[in-house]
């Protein structure tokens, strides 16, 4: 039997999708194939501590969500031998553990933004996803919405702006919102995922209330124009050419009046979902298109899940954001429309895993030197 290839499975963090992490990564353990590859869950908790943990007590525990033993061992993170990295531990007795190929599953600021990958690629790690430039570029919902306007991929109109614009002259901004969009209004932080600390402004009376909440998750935020519009979701699946799926739209529940975390982890019944989403072929061949502009435009590699609006009245779709380190529950989109696609969830990881292993055997082989 061939020798596998291991495995971290790393997730937790220290961001507001904390827990969402933990439902991710129970999925990802529970499909990933073990005749290919040795699993070696590490957690990062809530304080930041990196900790190691034996597949078989997590496999015990069960469950929706991956716990995090606090009494397991704690690690850090280091580079290895030949091509890999090495979690090795803080006290004695342990021994250290080599590692082929990290997946981060993990969402929110500091783990999508290229924090996580900066931090892999300096241990030389091969890791899943995008590396630092692409994961920081999607992230930040304001940079991500320029560079796609630029790439001539249609976005709706917004107003972006940082905390210390807004202490220095809110009234002057505020009056800027007004005069600029119209009601609806959503308020967003540029750098959260899963609509954490996203509102719906219905009325102007309220818009500095949304924006006190979503500055307490963000030092830049964005205010965009609300339109009636459908949800189209569609995953990439990087290659050459990429991977694109086929659609899907989410359908909230009408006491939810957005696709918001509540419904998306809350609620098991905050939305339906169309699978395929119900759009005439030209309009799939569309968005599957944009899609793949969107991901070759922010330079990304790996995998993404690129969100759109649909205008009821024009049928025009205007790009949302693209999540580069999308969620991979029991119930998230990506591995959902990839199975829809002809990808089934243990094929996707592996597929994955063999990207990452590609793009780290490039990258590792380029000079580091100069000698004229």
């Amino acid at each position: 039997m061939p020798q596998r290839t291991r495995v971290a499975v790393l997730y937790g963090g220290r961001s507001g999708e904390h827990e969402v992490s933990l439902q991710s990564a129970a999925s990802v353990i529970r499909h990933l194939d073990r005749e290919r590859f040795e699993i070696v869950p590490v957690s990062i908790d809530k304080a930041g501590r990196w900790q190691l943990h034996g597949l078989h007590r997590l496999d015990e525990a069960g469950g929706d969500a991956l716990p995090i033993p606090p009494d397991a061992p704690e690690v850090r993170l280091a580079g290895g031998t030949e091509g890999r990295c090495a979690l090795i531990p803080l006290a004695g007795g342990q021994a250290t553990v080599e590692i082929d190929v990290v997946i981060p599953v993990m969402h929110g600021p500091l783990y999508e933004d290229g924090a996580i990958q900066g931090l892999l690629d300096l241990a030389e790690a091969a890791y899943v996803g995008s590396g630092v430039l692409a994961s920081a570029l999607a992230m930040d919902k304001d940079v991500a919405k320029r560079l796609a306007g630029q790439a001539g991929i249609p976005i709706a109109p917004y107003r972006a702006f940082t905390r210390k614009s807004f202490e220095r002259g809110s009234d002057a901004l505020l009056a800027e919102i007004r005069e600029a969009l119209s009601l609806p209004v959503f308020v967003k932080p540029c750098n959260m995922g899963s609509s954490v600390g996203i509102h719906k402004v219905k009325d102007w009376s309220a818009l500095r209330a949304a924006l006190d909440d979503a500055f307490q998750y963000d030092v830049k935020v964005l205010v965009e124009q609300g339109i009636d519009a459908r949800e189209i979701e569609v995953a990439v699946l990087d290659g050459d050419p990429p991977f694109v799926s086929l659609a899907s739209e989410l359908n909230p529940r009408p006491h939810h009046e957005f696709y918001s975390y509540a419904a998306k982890y809350l609620d098991p019944d905050g939305a339906t979902v169309d699978l395929p989403a119900r759009l005439d072929p030209a309009a799939m061949e569309r968005v599957r298109g944009l899609a793949a502009q969107v991901f070759e435009a922010l330079g990304c590699s790996g995998l993404a899940r690129v969100d759109f609006f649909l205008d009821r009245a024009s049928g025009a779709f205007y790009f949302n954001e693209i999540n580069t380190l999308p969620g991979f529950t029991a119930i998230s989109m990506y591995p959902k429309m990839m199975e829809a696609s002809g990808v089934s969830y243990p094929e996707l990881l592996t597929r994955l895993v063999d990207l990452a292993v590609e793009r780290h055997r490039t990258r590792h082989g380029l000079r580091r030197d100069f000698n004229g």
